[in-house]
């Protein structure tokens, strides 16, 4: 079982250092805003998000990630009423009649925090951004928004978790906990209407090499890498009391192969919602959330792995919590975030 646990914990470290190193996102559909900067201030309110994700339980110091999201907007004279600032017996408040009376936001910016906590195995890394966009009309339904995020990334290492057969460098054999802080630079461009969502996003854009010796964290080996997302959606009416909601990303890091995930979310009203999701040579997920009142909404994930991680793992647990703050028009779910 030790020898399991260590060649897990081994996997773990090399994906992180040589490929991916930013966490992966389960519901990442219920707030684009953790992936792409352009989302911010997005909608009519300040969105506070909150999310944990225990990634393949059953396994000893697999990754476990933890954020702080919020974002809101600045200037956005959105004075119009919404479809869900009242209920109307009968209706659906995100039904037809409501997306073709969709209207753009007149031009407006959006300011926002991301505070990241991200452990895998002996490694550790703090992030925390400050974030920009800028929202500008192209159409009477259609706005494209620009934004980006700054911030630093503190990544340590746990001597204490590494256990080695043979002699190793003193700087990752003796105990202790040796870190590193350094400058990041998130970028993305969001293009969204009332009916689809085109989005583009780079992570970690300033490059730079890492490496663990002489009781610090150099940067002259290893390195950082830009984490590349494409995403796409379009909303589907489905009688008078559903919407359904196919997209997808798609991810590069080099030096992995591209990766695809589809989901594909069904929302009742506005008021709960189920989903499933496929990850490509990795695994399937399945999604619920319920909507509560106008001032708070949760969705919890669990994915299941195809891959020979299962034969260990129980599996991955993901639970997000919203809160919608001056949320004067009542929407009970999002406009343009899906």
């Amino acid at each position: 079982m030790k020898k399991i646990v260590f060649v897990a914990l081994c996997v773990m470290m090399i994906v992180r250092m040589n490929a991916q190193q930013k966490p992966h996102y389960t519901q990442y559909i219920l707030n684009q805003y953790i992936i792409n900067p352009a989302l911010t201030g997005i909608e009519n309110y300040i969105d506070v998000k909150i999310s944990h994700r225990h990634q393949w339980v059953g396994i000893q110091d697999a990754p476990v990630t933890t954020y702080f999201t919020i974002q809101g907007p600045i200037g956005k004279k959105d004075y119009k009423t919404t479809a869900t600032s009242y209920e109307i017996s009968g209706e659906n408040p995100r039904g037809k009649q409501y997306w073709q009376d969709y209207e753009v936001s007149p031009a407006h910016h959006g300011i926002g925090m991301q505070v990241i906590d991200d452990r895998t195995g002996p490694l550790h890394t703090t992030s925390a951004y400050i974030t920009y966009a800028y929202h500008l009309g192209l159409t009477a339904r259609t706005i494209i928004a620009a934004g980006f995020g700054f911030g630093m990334n503190k990544i340590s290492l746990d001597r204490d978790k590494l256990q080695f057969a043979t002699a190793v460098d003193p700087a990752v054999y003796n105990s202790g906990i040796i870190n590193k802080a350094r400058p990041d630079l998130n970028v993305g461009l969001y293009l969204y209407s009332g009916d689809y969502f085109v989005g583009v996003s780079a992570q970690q854009v300033i490059p730079e090499k890492i490496e663990f010796s002489n009781n610090s964290v150099k940067t002259t080996a290893g390195k950082f890498v830009p984490h590349i997302f494409a995403t796409a959606g379009y909303r589907f009416l489905a009688g008078d009391n559903f919407n359904i909601l196919p997209s997808v990303m798609v991810k590069y890091v080099d030096p992995l192969p591209v990766q695809i995930e589809g989901n594909l979310k069904l929302q009742y009203l506005d008021l709960a919602w189920a989903g499933i999701s496929y990850r490509h040579d990795d695994g399937f997920a399945a999604m619920v959330g319920l909507n509560v009142s106008n001032k708070f909404n949760v969705g919890y994930a669990y994915d299941y792995t195809t891959s020979k991680l299962n034969n260990y793992s129980k599996g991955t647990h993901e639970i997000i919590l919203g809160f919608l703050l001056g949320n004067k028009y009542d929407d009970s779910c999002p406009r343009n975030v899906w």
